[in-house]
């Protein structure tokens, strides 16, 4: 834990001293982005030319103890915690002044050494710059993500599933074809990277198929100086040993969905006979770990495994996990379920009860882009997930959709020169717009993080695209929250 003296500045910010855990939990959601923050350019190496600096537009947050946080959508990172002396030194920058006049104004003629470095971390950030009015640091989405229907099959019978199950699943044949048509269109539109979700249906019901693609998928990325990163979207009830140790070989990540412990899992995630699953997931995902292959825990956040999260998160801490909790969406097949509706006194305090837990033993990974839906407060961000821009879903007839929950509704094929263009274009399915575009979300303080929410499930409860979620009050109780937590695990792991 870091050692602060009050009168000292302060600054805390993620930076490679603690780089181990920085990856996004997976999760079978529409299309997590895969965001890389913008470099803030800031080329000064000294303040030998006395610049007069500004502070960057901020969004004041209460902190733990004796810090405020500081979140900004133009710097990065785009979070810092300043104890009491350091955010009186950066106050000093309003109206704008150099460095010297900032010192002079809190008195400073000795000692100075400790006030220049936090200044210098504050200018190297971005929180203090050399205009006005400094861009936003939006994200890079450099990545096409491709989900590939490997099967409709599925051993399970989930309550909020979107699909219909059959025994249909991709041959080798439409998957080579699909995993061509994805590097076209990666190529086509500028992108140097790749990531293939292998779903379903359940995937590791045709796992010599999901095997088979990934070798072809490197073996193409090899070729065409790409990089691909695969990952196994799973129930975790047939997984083996020689599964686990085929992925491993193949460097195939793996996710696992995980709602809750016992009877809570069970009612949501049952066998088609009616039996509850726990058990064989729980099993599994410690045999998969035993074998050195952490699996990524997808949680689905309902209104009747709400109240059981503080007991997941505990279970989850406490074997290392990664992973992300992701809002119910309510689909033609869920409708009747009326117990997983996202009441939201109920999702709010089931959620600030999982808080809790996590506060009492923070994990050493990030938070930002786990805790709450689609909102990824680790980088600002238009959208709130690729649908339609950089992603493609693909059947297991090469049928190609713009998100998975409407996979039913194909835009075009794998035959298509480019499907991507083909799905950007198309002004009929799902639209994924910016904040920008939306009611309620251009004027939020939160519009950078959130990007207004999923908007499948957004046109499902108003008939619009172009609307904030029906979920924002949830949204603006928890991110100041999820914040705290993550200036918690900041003050907890950095050194002094």
């Amino acid at each position: 834990m870091l050692a602060v003296n009050p009168a000292v500045p302060c600054v805390i910010v993620d930076n490679n001293s603690i780089p181990e855990y920085r990856a996004v939990a997976e999760s079978d959601c529409a299309c997590p982005l895969t965001l890389t923050p913008r470099p803030v350019e800031q080329s000064l190496a000294s303040f030998a030319s006395e610049p007069i600096l500004y502070q960057a537009p901020i969004t004041p947050i209460p902190g733990p103890a004796d810090f405020t946080i500081l979140m900004s959508a133009h710097t990065n990172p785009g979070l810092a915690l300043l104890n009491s002396c350091a955010l009186k030194l950066w106050q000093q920058f309003e109206p704008p002044n150099s460095p010297a006049m900032a010192l002079q104004r809190l008195g400073l003629t000795d000692d100075r050494a400790a006030f220049q470095d936090a200044i210098a971390v504050l200018y190297q950030t971005g929180f203090l710059c050399q205009s006005a009015a400094p861009p936003v640091a939006f994200a890079h989405e450099d990545t096409l993500i491709a989900w590939l229907h490997t099967t409709n099959a599925c051993n399970l019978r989930c309550n909020y599933c979107y699909l219909a199950k059959t025994n249909e699943r991709m041959d080798e044949s439409i998957g080579r074809q699909a995993i061509d048509a994805v590097f076209r269109s990666a190529m086509a539109n500028g992108f140097s990277k790749l990531k293939i979700k292998y779903g379903g249906g359940e995937a590791t019901l045709n796992f010599a198929l999901v095997t088979s693609l990934h070798d072809y998928a490197r073996q193409l990325a090899g070729e065409k100086n790409f990089s691909v990163d695969g990952v196994v979207l799973s129930n975790g009830v047939r997984l083996t040993r020689e599964m686990i140790q085929s992925m491993l070989a193949r460097q195939l990540r793996l996710m696992i969905s995980l709602d809750g412990l016992g009877p809570i899992h069970d009612a949501q995630r049952a066998f088609a006979g009616g039996r509850g699953s726990f058990a064989e997931v729980a099993r599994h995902i410690e045999m998969a770990q035993s074998l050195g292959l952490t699996p990524d825990i997808c949680v689905t956040v309902s209104g009747h495994s709400a109240a059981g999260l503080p007991d997941l998160i505990g279970w989850i801490l406490e074997r290392d996990l990664p992973f992300s909790l992701n809002f119910y969406r309510e689909n033609e097949f869920s409708a009747s379920f009326a117990d997983l509706q996202l009441d939201e006194e109920r999702i709010i305090q089931g959620l600030l009860a999982a808080f809790k837990v996590l506060e009492r033993n923070l994990p050493r990974r990030s938070l930002l882009a786990s805790l709450i839906d689609r909102a990824n407060l680790a980088a600002p961000h238009s959208r709130p997930c690729a649908a339609g821009h950089s992603y493609l879903v693909i059947d297991h007839f090469g049928h190609v959709a713009k998100c998975q929950m409407e996979i039913d509704k194909p835009v075009t094929n794998i035959a298509a020169r480019d499907p991507l263009a083909v799905v950007r274009a198309d002004s009929i399915g799902i639209q994924n717009s910016g904040f920008e575009e939306k009611e309620g979300c251009r004027e939020c303080e939160w519009k950078y993080w959130c990007a207004g929410g999923c908007p499948q499930a957004t046109f499902r409860a108003t008939g619009r695209y172009d609307i904030k979620s029906p979920n924002c009050r949830i949204y603006k109780a928890l991110y100041p929250e999820a914040l705290r937590l993550e200036a918690l695990r900041l003050i907890k792991f950095s050194q002094a």
